[in-house]
């Protein structure tokens, strides 16, 4: 078992973080001591990793919540998959799906800004040069 603090740093989110994770039932409470301490088990660490790295692809909190609905592992997934499982997959897909098809928008927007920095960086360092030239 885990201290909120240890989860914290195995995962990488903050304390604040987990609490509010916990707070809007992304994820849910962990079991308590008797001094009312939070106590996370390896599978919540797992589950708090796994939220970790949808966050950081950029995903919101209520696609994550929406991804870890039917609170299914597939890791190590059993074959053949039950018609749950599928289910559940096929969910995560379009969810990681649009959620890609939006990251590749942004992408191209920020290559499209990157190139036209450096043609003004060019411009100006042209510039630079041709002053720096006629003297």
């Amino acid at each position: 078992m885990y201290s909120i603090g240890q989860a914290a740093e195995l995962t990488g989110f903050s304390i604040d973080t987990i609490r509010y994770y916990e707070k809007i039932g992304l994820t849910k409470p962990p079991e308590r001591s008797a001094g009312g301490m939070r106590s996370y088990s390896e599978d919540d660490v797992k589950l708090l990793s796994s939220l970790h790295c949808l966050k950081r692809t950029g995903l919101g909190l209520e696609e994550m919540k929406a991804f870890l609905q039917e609170g299914r592992c597939f890791a190590n997934a059993a074959f053949p998959l039950s018609g749950e499982d599928r289910e559940a997959i096929e969910s995560r897909t379009r969810i990681l799906g649009e959620h890609l098809t939006r990251m590749e928008a942004q992408y191209r927007a920020l290559a499209d800004l990157i190139g036209q920095t450096k043609e003004k960086l060019d411009f100006y360092q042209d510039l630079l040069n041709r002053e720096g030239a006629a003297k």
